[in-house]
């Protein structure tokens, strides 16, 4: 408790000092003395004004030729069309660098970008969130030679929020507007103010990754953010086995055939949203697949009376979500799928104490020193070591030492720096559960 909270709980006697009689309250205390609220950050505003959009080939050549000329590393970001399009391209690429400034480029029209690729040779790329950006980058023909991720440097610093616009505010002393950020990058023409807001966010990531550097440098994380940022650049996303479990609301369906309704609505609308470029969403809601699979309607006007079918895409699809549940009515029972998804990793978590209870010892020894561990350095524990890679080793360590513990992480793509810290720690967690059981 507080000093100010403890003279808040109770009135002080007439004898403690103050003017009040007995039988009278004592005198009102002084008021607090108002605290001046602090000005907000400047807003982050362009040096060097728009940059006309790149979408010529001429154009092109002449970005490519400034940025190529100029040296240092390159801040790199792309603008995706999420929640309106089914693929995960980019509709827009922005650049800076040091002595060359901010070009806007309109990949669409475009049947290469190699120029770009050539121009950016041996050059570091700066990136907010690489994995989001990465993907849709390689696509059209760019790689990297170096990268740092701000992001990623933001979470070894220990900091809570590492949101591009709370770390500028944070360490640069300005304001960046977000307004745009989940605009449709897909339309054309692209306004203006759409473009403002693309260029604002390279303008400050060459001065951010020098604070960075600077604080991962005194921190002594400096090689652990260089060998995080090399294991990035091979960065490909997850291709997730049975997507459709994802569905929002799957908890709520029962049995095996119910499960089949969800999958074949599922695959249904994947198939229509992927032929469109249009995100799934946009089509039917995950809503709507689970309470069609619970309600199982067979006739139109039953199954437009279903919740979350009562748009345009619902109607018009409507005979192809009366095929899919007819599928799944009629399918082989060897054929459904089975509630528990296969999976070549250990089992969930949950379920270790009555399959293994020495495994379940060694998760819960390991979870705690990886607690442990993630407050000594600041660093979140999912960073110091993966989640699955944790429950992996302690589902079947490969030994009790270190050196086996080691070998065993580096299998599972751990770097250097996340084996020297976890593996002694790892090991006593598969010793301390032997003992104890």
């Amino acid at each position: 408790m507080t000093p100010d909270s403890d003279h808040a709980s109770r009135a002080p006697a007439a004898d403690e000092g103050t003017n009040a009689q007995p039988g009278q309250a004592p005198d009102a205390a002084p008021s607090a003395p108002d605290v001046p609220e602090e000005p907000p950050a400047p807003l982050l505003e362009l040096r060097d004004g728009l940059p006309p959009l790149s979408d010529t080939p001429p154009a092109l050549a002449e970005a490519c030729r400034a940025l190529a000329a100029a040296a240092g590393p390159v801040a790199i970001d792309a603008e995706r069309a999420s929640g309106y399009r089914y693929s995960s391209r980019a509709y827009l690429i922005q650049l800076r660098r040091e002595g060359a400034g901010t070009f806007l480029i309109d990949p669409i029209g475009f049947d290469s970008l190699d120029p770009l690729q050539q121009a950016l040779t041996g050059a570091e790329w700066i990136l907010h969130a690489a994995t989001q950006d990465l993907p849709c980058l390689n696509e059209v023909g760019l790689t990297p030679a170096a990268l740092f991720d701000t992001e990623l440097a933001g979470r070894l610093l220990g900091y809570p929020r590492v949101g591009l616009a709370t770390l500028v505010e944070t360490l640069l002393g300005e304001r960046m507007k977000k307004e745009h950020s989940a605009a449709d990058w897909s339309t054309r023409p692209l306004p203006t103010p759409w473009l403002e807001y693309a260029a604002l966010d390279v303008e400050v990531l060459l001065e951010l990754r020098e604070v960075l550097t600077r604080e991962l440098r005194e921190a002594g994380k400096e090689e652990w953010a260089r060998q995080e940022f090399d294991a990035l650049r091979g960065f490909t996303p997850l291709v997730r086995h049975e997507p459709w479990r994802r569905t929002s609301g799957l908890h709520k369906v029962r049995g095996r055939r119910l499960l089949g309704a969800v999958r074949e609505l599922w695959e249904e609308r994947d198939e229509l949203a992927r032929s469109r470029d249009v995100s799934p969403g946009r089509i039917i809601g995950d809503n709507a697949i689970v309470a069609a699979a619970l309600v199982d309607p067979a006739t139109r006007a039953d199954l437009l009376s279903t919740k979350g079918f009562h748009g345009r895409g619902a109607a018009r699809y409507a005979d192809r979500w009366l095929d899919a549940l007819r599928r799944a009515r009629e399918m082989p029972e060897a054929d459904l799928p089975v509630r528990a998804p296969r999976t070549d990793g250990p089992p969930a978590p949950r379920a270790w104490a009555e399959r293994d209870p020495v495994a379940a010892e060694r998760l819960a020894f390991a979870r705690d020193g990886m607690a442990k561990l993630s407050e000594e350095h600041q660093v979140p524990a999912e960073n110091l070591l993966a989640p699955d890679t944790v429950r992996r080793v302690m589902w079947e360590p490969a030994g009790a030492d270190v050196d086996a513990v080691g070998a065993q992480l580096r299998e599972l793509g751990a770097r250097d720096w996340q084996v020297e810290l976890t593996a002694p720690m790892l090991a006593d967690a598969v010793t301390a559960a032997r003992v104890a059981g």
